[in-house]
């Protein structure tokens, strides 16, 4: 059975998004440009659906719990003309949990703990600080999520999940993934064992 095509979308951006604070597990709502953002990838995804020859009413869409996943589904089945709440979550898609260091920015980091930030930036993959998890644990469970996809499936999750999915599926490595940015209103692709960005 071939393997299945996953329609992944980042959730649009959030006033903490803007501020460049870390959202990890807590749950910020989108902003007035993170839901035009959501509006425009359910366009892309349209236009993808349709040159593809697919019935996007036949197609499971699954997303994270978090509200700002949640909301950007919903503008994405409006923007599909489907009924906005006919869809699944998945825990397996919430964001990578940043403990202690939620709701603080890079730079407050450093500043609370420079051995720990330190320390983040060569092994960003594997530490992660307290009460948080390692992208190692996340990139586990999306492997787990994955391999739980029957058919080719809609999802929108967070920038965190698509990099640790790249790095589960061998399409990025956890050093080349680690500080990749995943944008937002876009659709990124995974097919055929490869990875397509649509914006």
């Amino acid at each position: 059975m071939p393997a299945p095509v996953i329609y992944y979308i980042r959730h649009g951006e959030t006033p903490w998004n803007a501020q460049g604070r870390l959202q990890g597990a807590q749950d910020i709502a989108l902003n007035d440009l993170g839901r035009r953002q959501a509006a425009h990838a359910g366009g892309v995804l349209a236009d993808l659906l349709e040159r593809d020859g697919r019935d996007k009413a036949a197609l499971p869409f699954v997303a994270s719990p978090l509200q700002r996943a949640r909301a950007t589904m919903e503008l994405v089945r409006g923007a599909l003309k489907l009924p906005a709440e006919a869809y699944g979550l998945d825990d397996r898609l919430r964001e990578i949990g940043y403990g202690v260091w939620e709701g603080s920015t890079l730079a407050e980091m450093q500043a609370a703990d420079p051995v720990l930030y330190a320390k983040r930036l060569t092994a960003k993959w594997t530490m992660a600080p307290e009460g948080g998890e390692t992208y190692a644990e996340v990139q586990q469970r999306m492997r787990d999520w994955y391999d739980s996809v029957q058919d080719d499936t809609v999802a929108v999750a967070h920038g965190g999940t698509a990099r640790a999915l790249m790095v589960a599926l061998g399409i990025e490595t956890p050093a080349s993934a680690a500080d990749l940015p995943i944008e937002q209103g876009a659709v990124y692709v995974f097919a055929d064992g490869g990875l397509k960005k649509y914006s």
